[in-house]
């Protein structure tokens, strides 16, 4: 099994930055994709970034792109959120997830563990 424990959310006034991070433990952490996912107050989850297993390659969802990075230390079993330029749609519940070991991507059907959450609140 796998145990994730996100950290680094709070509030921010738009325009600001962020680094949320998250660390894992638990089976085989370091072959898994990791992603984070998103929720707003009355809204659907979304997937916001996902990053190879290497930490070579990452994706991220469209409303994100060129504001947020995302990156991995497998030595240290965490992974990083690095959020800039937020707006005020940025509020969210914001989630670590692992993928499963022959998955990698944002669905959420293919996640196998999910961090508890930390909250982000960005006012305009």
């Amino acid at each position: 099994q796998v145990q994730l424990v996100e950290s680094g959310g709070g509030s921010v006034q738009a325009g600001g930055s962020l680094r949320l991070s998250c660390t894992a433990s638990g089976h085989d952490v370091n072959r898994r994709c990791m992603a984070w996912f998103r929720q707003p107050p009355g809204q659907e989850r979304e997937g916001v970034a996902v990053i190879a297993r290497d930490g070579r390659s990452t994706n991220y969802g469209d409303s994100v792109k060129g504001r947020f990075t995302m990156s991995r230390d497998n030595a240290k079993n965490t992974v990083y959120l690095q959020m800039n330029s937020l707006k005020a749609d940025d509020t969210a519940m914001y989630y670590c997830a692992a993928s499963e070991l022959w998955a990698c991507s944002m669905v959420g059907e293919l996640i196998a563990a999910w961090g508890q959450g930390t909250q982000v609140t960005v006012s305009a």
